[in-house]
């Protein structure tokens, strides 16, 4: 249901990314060592058979320096009509509750997040980037919508927001892909408040749209056996289940440019993120359960 508007003014170098093309760009690493033993090649249907009894994450890492900045982190510029054409960039996965109750998440795949300039230094930079809004139904009608932005994100009323054609317009912000339900500036300084101005920045404006249910994969969820099933009988379902990393771990001091803050409060590159099945694709509120108040506002706002 959502349609996303790209940024005009500062056009986004990294645009949405075709899913399966992550796993061709990328190799599985655990603490920074090929994982020689996994499939080849590897692919939307088996990665789920890279889980391991290792409490360390295995890190889809990239094959090329990224620093020379290789083009599939650039993903795929949509057309006119709003489709990424030749990449599958978006995944829909429906929880039905039951009453009438429905949940659905639309998950936004990127190849790369630029985290941003602060104080002439570039921060949070990550390959790999997974954003998503959520819509919760009441018997088939829109009641709110979720908006993730970095580590948390905002909730809103569906009658509050703007819309095209009934469908909710969501904002992604220049280079992070943080979604927004207006576009201007929204400082992020302080966590879980959002303000017009200050010193963290995203960006968003009223630039070209994306539509990304014209190429995305099509899911339902089983909340009760956790279990994904494709709404066909071609669309590949094993990569939704993979819990490790969709980008490349932590890169050490001094490796590909890398340095951090005092204390590694923050560092240039960080890592890569988890996929859609660690989004709480379960919740009982609009809101992740991550300790914060769940505040569904009926007010626009940064």
């Amino acid at each position: 249901m959502p349609v996303c508007s790209r940024n005009r003014e500062a056009p986004d170098p990294y645009r949405p990314s075709d899913i399966g093309a992550q796993l061709t760009n990328t190799q599985p690493e655990l603490n920074y060592t090929v994982v020689t033993n996994s499939p080849s090649p590897l692919t939307l249907d088996n990665l789920d058979s890279l889980e391991n009894d290792d409490p360390t994450w295995i890190y889809l890492t990239s094959k090329d320096n990224i620093t020379t900045n290789p083009t599939w982190l650039k993903g795929v510029t949509p057309d006119e009509s709003g489709q990424t054409t030749g990449a599958v960039s978006c995944a829909i996965i429906v929880n039905d509750h039951g009453n009438g109750n429905v949940d659905v998440f639309y998950m936004y795949f990127y190849a790369y997040n630029w985290g941003g300039v602060y104080f002439s230094l570039e921060l949070g930079d990550h390959v790999g980037d997974w954003e998503h809004n959520m819509v919760r139904f009441a018997n088939g009608t829109p009641t709110a919508v979720w908006y993730s932005q970095h580590s948390n994100g905002e909730a809103f009323t569906y009658k509050a927001l703007n819309k095209t054609s009934l469908r909710p317009i969501v904002f992604s912000a220049n280079g992070s892909h943080a979604n927004y339900a207006i576009p201007g500036t929204h400082d992020h300084t302080i966590p879980d408040l959002n303000l017009p101005d200050g010193l963290i920045l995203d960006y968003t404006d009223e630039g070209p749209l994306w539509d990304p249910t014209l190429s995305a994969y099509y899911y339902s969820y089983d909340a009760a056996t956790q279990e994904f099933t494709a709404y066909d009988n071609t669309t590949p379902i094993g990569w939704l289940n993979f819990t490790g990393m969709w980008g490349d771990k932590q890169y050490p001091i001094g490796e590909n440019g890398q340095y951090c803050l005092p204390l590694n409060i923050e560092c240039k590159y960080v890592d890569g993120p988890t996929g859609p099945i660690d989004k709480q694709l379960n919740r009982t509120e609009v809101c992740p359960d991550n300790g914060d108040l769940c505040i569904v506002s009926d007010v626009l706002r940064p």
